[in-house]
């Protein structure tokens, strides 16, 4: 007698991978993550195979890598195993400095509430600062950085808060709009793409600032507020970022 496959619908292995069922369908829809069959009546099913891509997919998505990065990645990579043990040692480095970091702000907090002297070295421990800076460098170039970071030094600590509160309310009310069920590409949703693209271009240094061509980069991160969470978070959820990325990419193919 045979050994049964197992398979998994589209919404349980969304609700598995902490993604939507959406999501994965887009994922098919650009030739990442096709389903492992089509049932009949027309349902997505995935096996084993399928969830190990997706968890590459969702691990290079952590890298910062857009989709077409990723369909070339898994493209040349025939071998599943070794991938994901490349996919372990980064993720086993993170961990040891995600560790540190814990074990600092622990000390921090003991010495002050103690009375005890803070010493630079514990206070921070696995902290790397030229992390961003070198991805922004390796994206965008080292003009990129320089000229947001100089940017961001200059600004005064009433300013700062005054970028930041804009940016919340931008934010929130992507989030109010998703909830409410207006179309990506309605009227409110262009305009907020609108807002969106405008706070992009205010960052010296970034793709698309003092008129530069910005959809390139729009259309990438748009990707990335989907794939991960911590952008995700800021529009309630993956269902609100996902109708940001829908937005953005309406507005992209008619405005930009």
């Amino acid at each position: 007698m045979g050994t049964t496959r197992q398979e998994w619908s589209i919404a349980a292995l969304a609700r598995a991978a902490g993604t939507t069922s959406r999501t994965l369908r887009h994922y098919d829809d650009v030739g990442l993550l096709p389903p492992s069959r089509v049932g009949a009546n027309g349902y997505r099913y995935y096996d084993a195979d399928a969830l190990m891509r997706l968890q590459r997919i969702l691990l290079l998505r952590e890298l910062g890598l857009g989709l077409p990065a990723i369909r070339d990645v898994l493209g040349g990579q025939t071998d599943a195993i070794a991938a994901l043990s490349t996919h372990l040692e980064l993720l086993e480095q993170e961990q040891v400095r995600l560790s540190r970091r814990i074990a600092s702000v622990r000390t921090t907090i003991r010495k002050t509430r103690e009375g005890e002297p803070l010493m630079a070295e514990e206070v921070f421990d696995g902290f790397d600062h030229t992390r961003y800076e070198s991805e922004v460098v390796e994206r965008w170039g080292a003009e990129a950085y320089e000229s947001g970071d100089r940017w961001w030094r200059g600004l005064g600590d009433a300013e700062r808060r005054t970028w930041k509160q804009q940016v919340e309310e931008l934010n929130a009310e992507w989030a109010a709009a998703a909830r409410s069920g207006v179309a990506p590409d309605g009227a409110e949703a262009t305009e907020l793409a609108r807002r969106h693209v405008a706070w992009l271009r205010s960052v010296p240094g970034t793709p698309g600032h003092d008129g530069a061509p910005v959809t390139e980069y729009l259309l990438g991160l748009a990707e990335m507020y989907v794939a991960d969470d911590r952008f995700a978070a800021n529009y309630g959820g993956t269902e609100g970022a996902s109708f940001v990325r829908d937005a953005l990419t309406a507005y992209a193919s008619t405005h930009l």
